[in-house]
């Protein structure tokens, strides 16, 4: 389990939203709070969330960027290049990260063990309080008639009430498909 954020993937009507929190922890520490967590990719037409270590992850987004590139921003197919790489290479598959990938047609959770999964519900959260999030999201999008941003939005805060490894400074990026 990864324990040091949560980052959670929202769509509803003509948007996408994708939101994380602030926080790093170094053990039971928190050593930072404003920490940025979502990146655009691919002339800003991919959203990119992560969780876990940030050394790896900024080299995981290198790579998965590349794919992105040699595949024209195909985001599922790069996703399944990226991540067969991922699980393959022998540094690479030690990292300790998960990375949430979306862009106007599809949405995936991507880690070194291969996985590439892809919502049902176009709802996808990481981290130590993904589950929590994940529930408030779906709870939010079945009662309210919230935007995609004020859901991720809420469910992060939600989720910062109660995972210690999930800050209320919070960040938030859109996509208007």
């Amino acid at each position: 389990m990864i324990r040091s954020t949560t980052i959670l993937s929202v769509r509803r009507d003509n948007q996408i939203a994708i939101g994380g929190d602030g926080q790093v922890t170094l053990g039971d520490t928190a050593i930072k709070h404003g920490a940025k967590k979502i990146r655009r990719a691919y002339d800003d037409q991919v959203l990119l969330g992560f969780a876990g270590s940030a050394a790896d992850a900024l080299t995981l987004f290198e790579n998965l960027e590349k794919k992105l590139d040699e595949y024209r921003g195909n985001l599922q197919r790069s996703a399944v290049e990226f991540a067969r790489d991922w699980r393959s290479d022998r540094v690479l598959r030690r990292s300790e990260a998960l990375i949430v990938a979306v862009d106007a047609e599809s949405g995936y959770l991507l880690s070194g063990t291969g996985d590439v999964l892809e919502p049902d519900d176009g709802i996808l959260s990481i981290g130590s309080g993904g589950s929590i999030a994940l529930s408030s999201a779906r709870a939010l999008l079945k009662h309210s008639s919230l935007t995609a941003k004020e859901v991720v939005e809420e469910s992060l805060k939600i989720t910062s009430e109660i995972c210690v490894y999930t800050n209320d400074s919070i960040q938030i990026d859109t996509l208007e498909i």
